[in-house]
Parts: C-alpha cells; sequence; structure tokens
C-alpha cells in the first residue's frame, strides 16, 4: 500500500466580477491523481501558474478540495475533522518556498521548533522538547547553541534548515517541500537537497518534492510528475521521461535545461507564449496553443493521462505519446 494516494482530485475558487469582468470558478487542480510510497521522492514540475502550489496545499489541508480523496497509510485526509485531523497532521508536514517568511521574525528559532512539538505531543516536558530541538538543529548541520537566535541571524540557508528541522520535530512520515530551493544560491540549493537525501536515508521519509527546475527534480526524484494548467500531463520514472519524454510540454522544460558540455548542442523548444489563464482555459488539449505538434483533434479533444504503450508505467496525456520520439525528430 503507497503511503500516499491522491485520487480524482480537483481544488478550486470562486471567482466573482470584478475590473476585469470575470466570473465563475477558477480550477487550479483538475482530477489529479497519483501515489507516493514510502521512503520514495516523487517530483513535480511546471512552470509557475500550472497548480503546484495548489496541489501541495490541498494534501496538506491548507486549502480546501473540491472533490477527489486523499489517502495517507489508509485514511483519508479530506474526511477527518477537529481532534483526528490534529493527531494525524504530526504524520505530513510542509516545507515552504520563502524561509523567511514562514518563520516568526519574533520568536526565537528553537521556541519556533518547540512549539510545534509541544502541539502536537502535549504530554512532553520541558526538558526533552529542549533536547529534541538541539538534535534536529544538529541532524540539519546547525550548531545547536544558536537555537536562541532570531531568523533574521541566520543566512537563507540556514533558515530553510530551520525550516527543516521544525517540519522534522514531530517526526512526520510525508514532508511536501514547495520549492524549498527556489529562493538560495545554487550552491546552497545543492547543499539542500543533499541534507534532504541524507535525513531520508536515516529516517525513511518519504517526499513530494515541488520545482520549476527539472535539473533539481531530477536529481532528487525515482519519479517525476510534470504539471501543467492544474492537470498531470505525464509521469513516470525520472531516468525514462529524461531521457525519452512523451509529451512535448516535458521536452520543452528538458530542452531548457543548461547543458555543461559544450558539444552537447541540445535543440532547444521555444513555446510561443504564456500558460493560458485558468479561468479561461483552451478547449481540447490545454497545452495545443503553445505546441509545435498540434493538429486539429488537438484542439477539439481532450487527451487522457494513459500509458505510452501497453503495460508501460510512464503515462502521458498526448495523442502521439505512442510515437512522440519519431514525431519530434521530424518536426526538428
Amino acid at each position: 500500500m503507497p503511503l500516499l494516494k491522491v485520487e480524482n482530485l480537483r481544488t478550486s475558487y470562486p471567482v466573482g466580477k470584478g475590473w476585469f469582468g470575470y466570473s465563475g470558478e477558477l480550477v487550479a487542480v483538475k482530477d489529479v491523481s497519483f501515489e507516493v510510497e514510502k521512503s520514495e521522492t516523487v517530483g513535480l514540475v511546471g512552470e509557475s501558474g500550472c497548480g503546484k502550489s495548489s496541489l501541495a496545499k490541498t494534501i496538506v489541508r491548507l486549502e480546501k478540495a473540491r472533490s477527489g480523496r486523499i489517502l495517507l497509510d489508509g485514511k483519508d485526509i479530506l474526511s477527518l475533522k477537529g481532534e483526528e485531523l490534529r493527531r494525524l497532521r504530526g504524520d505530513f508536514q510542509m516545507i515552504f518556498q520563502d524561509p523567511y517568511s514562514s518563520l516568526n521574525p519574533r520568536m526565537k528559532v528553537g521556541d519556533a521548533i518547540e512549539e510545534v512539538i509541544k502541539i502536537h505531543k502535549p504530554e512532553s516536558d520541558k526538558k526533552s522538547r529542549r533536547e529534541r530541538v538541539s538534535s534536529l538543529f544538529s541532524m540539519v548541520g546547525l550548531d545547536p547553541s544558536q537555537t536562541d537566535r532570531y531568523p533574521h541571524q541566520f543566512s537563507g540557508g540556514q533558515r530553510q534548515r530551520i525550516c527543516i528541522a521544525r517540519a522534522l520535530a514531530v517526526e512526520p512520515k510525508l514532508i511536501v517541500a514547495d520549492e524549498p530551493v527556489s529562493a538560495l544560491d545554487v550552491s546552497v540549493q545543492a547543499q539542500i537537497i543533499n541534507l534532504l537525501q541524507e535525513i531520508q536515508s536515516k529516517t525513511g521519509i518519504s517526499y513530494l518534492f515541488i520545482a520549476h527546475d527539472l535539473a533539481v527534480v531530477e536529481h532528487i526524484s525515482a519519479r517525476i510528475l510534470v504539471m501543467y494548467l492544474g492537470r498531470i500531463v505525464e509521469s513516470g520514472i525520472s531516468r525514462q521521461i529524461i531521457s525519452a519524454p512523451a509529451h512535448p510540454y516535458t521536452a520543452a522544460l528538458i530542452s531548457a535545461v543548461p547543458v555543461p558540455d559544450p558539444v552537447d548542442r541540445r535543440k532547444r523548444i521555444i513555446l510561443q507564449g504564456d500558460v493560458p489563464s485558468p479561468l479561461n482555459p483552451p478547449e481540447g488539449c490545454p497545452f495545443h496553443p503553445r505546441c509545435p505538434y498540434a493538429v486539429e483533434r488537438c484542439r477539439l479533444e481532450e487527451p487522457q493521462l494513459m500509458p505510452s504503450k501497453k503495460g508501460d508505467s510512464r503515462l502521458s496525456a498526448c495523442f502521439f505519446r505512442d510515437d512522440f520520439q519519431n514525431m519530434e525528430k521530424k518536426v526538428l
């Protein structure tokens, strides 16, 4: 049984008329389904505005789902309320993109971590909580003597380590990391990624790792989900997706990844325009207005997420999924 199972999840927001005349419903997450196994890292990648953060916040119950199910160890998170939900919250935690805004600037960092332990383990005493805070600081590579400092006294990378320590405070089974390294320098990004992998090897924790940088996602993830306009358009094992994508959007994302070898002259796929507004999504395939391979069928029908080949674990929402590689060579 997978640790996390998301089934046909839909998240939307009501939109009233305003200056631009919009009214109706903004669908941020549309019929998303996937699984995360125990001790596994699943990467979620896509452009800004494609619904990644809405999906993350829905999974940890910071946003309200309109329909679908979220099963954690077989328990439907969406059906829980009150004390029952509070008890289960210790099993899933979230790391946010901006480590400074997610910490209280008026609270010492040690107190911020201790507060989490006190909420989820009210039976614990002061001494045991402080010992736990010190051990968490050591686990994330910080000096335990610095627990009495305030957030502004730390660098961006150190603040993110503190946020990781806070997320680990109640020994969760799953951490949803919403672009945890995008606000950091490249060298610091590598340190945080290595830290997350080291923690996983020691604790067996699972990650849903969200980023817009496919190179980062490939490095840390066993499997990758590619999201576009609230939908999963491709999913599969990382090395398969990177070496031979089965969706044109995935191919465009891969082509944008910098290559250190100047001999490797990768063909760059330039997408026209921006991600369409979820208030007014296109008919048919949501990607067809920007797709260099779109045909009339793409404008009329929406492809379903299906295996590229019979028995293949990789899924793609493209009518040309079976022969995308050959079609790409012909067009380029």
